[in-house]
């Protein structure tokens, strides 16, 4: 997900829920308050009478701008009971597009009913779900909420009520308890959904992920991946005992472990798809790593039926903050974001004045950027194997990577070494400011765009693609190590995902959210484009939405196995002028292709059950129809 520094120019608060008046009356209204769903607003700012100032119009477009955004954060406090079949307002959905799933996983609740209000990335997570009918090709929609520890404590199902009790990592309570809360490790099952053999899981930056009912949305409940599995012995590399950090984490353990209930090893949110290997591969970090100037890294593997095949552990000595990660056939790959520990925010952290993500900062006090190559397998090229994995590779520009889109190594390489690359989307150090992500300012509870949009000075240093190729030679030195923007492309981007039967190998083609630069107020994030990427041609082509209109992120979906780019890309579309939602299908061979003919289909998810922003989602093809 985008991150970003602080920023303020406006005085915006929380959008309404579903339950309350769409516009609150203490606010400016945005211009198309009085006009009809099917007029653009924004059009009195193109042509404006002649005595219109230019003053007065920026502070029309800076107030659509806000408006805009709200609404994309819009609290959705429905939940469906039986699929809703979605009308088709665009095209057709295509004869061959396969049956199956897209869950989407993000935030639903952003304020409850008692004045507090939650950073995005604290807010419960709403699991959504898309189901395709092979037979008669329709569409059908699901919504419900992740009955998380958290969530059934702040709801009361029976006055459809919430009061948020759980601090977060990155809010502050205006209306709950703040000295002493120590509900800091609010899991949310908000980032990330996966359905693996027969399970169906959401997952959070900082704990075990919940199981859900591929079919009707259910919560099983909590299942421990990592945790009830760790019992096996595997190879690995163990920590060293007996040094000061070693004390520091004894001394940490008790009071993370015992006051705010953090588990002993937080599993990450993003996972890894070995497709031609059949395994998924998860990764945790230790609770102490936050706060110690080192990093202990646990890579879990499991078969179809959860069975634990491969368990590696690794003490890297920094301290970093890892949000993605990437694999090869021998290597697991983690860029160091470097982070350290601020004791002014940490005091107020503890007191609960202020965010607990107070106490970390970027630490941009070297200008590169740390690459460890860790050996997945116990025979790893001859190339990395003289390597000592704790020394990283670094890479001469200093970047903050926020997701890996793929990663792979050059096949057969063995006497003159190995040479890996990968694509992803990094910013820079200058740009991130943790407690302001997504615009979000905990001391007024409110949501800035600017945030997201501010560009600093230099474009550069927004979320873009970049591609790193790094050389080791057979003795295990590193001959060559290079970063620069994928195909040459500048601008802002994030999300980048590929055909899912190609990662873990090269590939080609590369897609992510973009930005077209047409909102004047919003010229980069919400994104309302989707960029295809050739990457033997070096070509670029660029689909774009209309005008007011933003997506989230694309999601591909194989069609066939003649071509990488043989599938579909689906996505979801927020017409925040109007406040709908829909789900967009595009053809994912023909992306820019300069006929204008990409739109497959747009279909219209209800007005009241219109949602919020997503984060990540996911395509499943096993899925049972439950139609």
């Amino acid at each position: 997900m985008m991150m970003a520094g602080a920023h303020h120019i406006l005085p915006p608060k929380f959008p309404p829920t579903t339950r309350q008046s769409p516009l609150p009356r203490n606010l400016p209204r945005p211009a198309s308050a009085s006009a009809s769903a099917s007029t653009s607003p924004t059009a009195a700012l193109t042509a404006p009478a002649p005595l219109v100032s230019a003053a007065t119009i920026q502070d029309d477009d800076r107030t659509a701008a806000f408006w805009d955004y709200q609404f994309l954060f819009v609290s959705q406090r429905k939940e469906t009971t039986e699929p809703i079949l979605l009308r088709v307002v665009d095209g057709a959905i295509p004869v061959d597009f396969p049956s199956g799933r897209y869950y989407l996983i993000g935030p639903g609740l952003f304020r409850d009913d008692h004045g507090s209000t939650v950073h995005p990335l604290d807010g419960h997570g709403y699991l959504r779900a898309f189901e395709f009918d092979g037979e008669d090709k329709g569409v059908r929609f699901m919504a419900k909420y992740v009955r998380t520890e958290a969530q059934l404590e702040e709801h009361d199902p029976v006055r459809d009520q919430w009061r948020f009790s759980y601090r977060g990592p990155f809010s502050v309570l205006k209306a709950g308890k703040k000295l002493g809360n120590v509900k800091v490790m609010k899991n949310v099952a908000n980032t990330t959904v996966v359905k693996w053999g027969n399970k169906l899981l959401c997952l959070w930056e900082g704990g075990d992920p919940y199981e859900i009912d591929p079919l009707t949305l259910d919560t099983v409940g909590k299942f421990e991946v990592i945790n009830s599995r760790d019992t096996m012995a595997f190879p690995g590399h163990s920590p060293r005992v007996s040094n000061p950090l070693d004390l520091a984490a004894a001394m940490l353990k008790p009071i993370l472990f015992g006051v705010f209930k953090m588990p002993a090893r937080r599993m990450l949110s993003h996972y890894k798809m070995d497709a031609e290997k059949q395994r998924l591969l998860v990764l945790s970090c230790n609770a102490e790593d936050m706060l110690l100037p080192r990093s202990h890294f646990t890579f879990y593997e499991y078969d179809s039926s959860f069975h634990l095949i491969q368990k590696k552990e690794y003490v890297v000595p920094d301290h970093l903050m890892i949000h993605d990660w990437a694999f090869t056939d021998s290597h697991y790959i983690m860029f160091g974001n470097r982070i350290r520990l601020d004791v002014l925010g940490s005091m107020g952290a503890v007191l609960g004045l202020s965010p607990m993500i107070s106490a970390l900062s970027v630490n941009p006090g070297k200008p590169t950027s740390p690459v460890y190559l860790l050996p997945r397998s116990s025979s790893h090229d001859e190339g990395t194997a003289h390597r000592d994995w704790r020394q990283p590779i670094e890479l001469p520009s200093q970047l903050w990577l926020l997701h890996f889109g793929n990663a792979f190594q050059r096949e057969g390489s063995s006497r003159d070494g190995v040479e890996i690359k990968f694509l992803a989307t990094a910013a820079s150090y200058r740009w991130l400011d943790f407690p302001s992500l997504f615009g979000y300012d905990w001391r007024s509870g409110k949501l800035d765009p600017t945030t997201m949009n501010e560009t600093r000075g230099e474009q550069g240093h927004l979320p873009h693609l970049v591609q790193a190729s790094i050389s080791i030679d057979s003795e295990g030195c590193c001959s060559e190590c290079y970063v620069e923007p994928l195909n040459k492309f500048t601008k802002v981007a994030d999300f980048p995902v590929i055909n899912p039967e190609y990662s873990g190998r090269k590939n080609r083609y590369i897609y992510a959210a973009t930005s077209s630069g047409s909102h004047q107020g919003l010229p980069h994030f919400p994104f309302d484009s989707v960029v295809k990427l050739d990457i033997s041609e070096g070509t670029t082509h660029v689909w774009s939405t209309s005008r007011r209109r933003f997506i989230g992120e694309p999601v591909f979906v194989p069609r066939g196995r003649s071509r990488e780019d043989d599938g579909y890309i689906i996505l979801v579309e927020y017409a925040v002028e109007i406040q709908r939602c829909y789900l967009v299908i595009l053809d994912a061979q023909k992306i820019g292709g300069g006929e204008g003919d990409e739109l497959m289909t747009r279909l219209e998810v209800p007005k009241h059950f219109n949602f919020p922003f997503g984060f990540h989602g996911f395509w499943d093809s096993t899925t049972t129809t439950t139609c």
